[in-house]
């Protein structure tokens, strides 16, 4: 297959027409941008299944998504779209830098939901940026912006309800978004790896974070959201 893009955790490969492409998980582990690597085996098909079957859900209830179908354990069909350079990062809970940045405790509780966009750039270092910048910009125009914030906020909702029926809390996580058909897609994953999950009755750590601070642990907690999750999905 033509290699169409790698990045830190999958690889982008030419479909089997122009309007889609082929996505594989890796086992590749980075936080930091890039400045911690491991390989984590079977990191790739644990995300890529846990992400199936969010999507899938999502789908049921008018998401749009880029995935077409499951081609193989570690790798999707995908619809091709022109991807909004933003990450956005949807709050229910202060973590992370958003606890460091601003002298919160993790874990304090919020009185909104927050929605906060980054500009995607490593060699920037994926800078906060506000609506108006981006629409400066030319990054999305305000109707797109619009639309990404809607569908983020509707996402977080139906995310909150399914992670607790697996015993799990959506404290925060990241999405990207698309251009395809003349509309706004969901794209990239749903995974540990960009959302934080922590265990309903005690709070452990479940995500990707067990990586980024070395706490050990890291694929068994993968394994356990899988299970909940499928168990969820029954």
């Amino acid at each position: 297959m033509e290699k169409l893009y790698e990045g830190k955790s999958k690889i982008v490969y030419a479909g089997p027409d122009e309007w889609t492409c082929y996505i594989k998980y890796k086992d590749t582990a980075t936080a930091g941008n890039g400045a911690k690597k491991e390989d984590l085996p079977e990191k790739g098909r644990i995300n890529a299944k846990i992400s199936n079957i969010i999507y899938d859900y999502l789908s049921k209830y008018g998401i749009k998504t880029h995935m077409l179908r499951v081609v193989e354990p570690t790798m999707i069909l995908a619809r091709k779209a022109e991807i909004v350079p933003l990450e956005v990062v949807v709050r229910n809970v202060a973590a992370g830098h958003f606890s460091s940045r601003y002298g919160i405790e993790e874990g304090s509780p919020l009185k909104n939901i927050v929605v906060e966009y980054s500009f995607k750039n490593d060699d920037l270092g994926d800078p906060l940026i506000t609506d108006s910048m981006i629409t400066a910009l030319g990054i999305a125009e305000q109707a797109e912006l619009d639309k990404i914030k809607e569908q983020a906020l509707k996402i977080n909702e139906l995310l909150i309800r399914f992670f607790d029926k697996a015993g799990i809390r959506l404290i925060d996580f990241k999405l990207e978004f698309g251009r395809c058909d003349g509309g706004i897609i969901l794209c990239d994953e749903i995974s540990p790896d960009c959302a934080r999950l922590w265990d309903k009755a005690t709070n452990e750590k479940m995500d990707k974070d067990r990586f980024r601070r070395d706490m050990g642990d890291v694929m068994y907690y993968y394994e356990e959201i899988l299970r909940r999750v499928m168990k969820a999905n029954e």
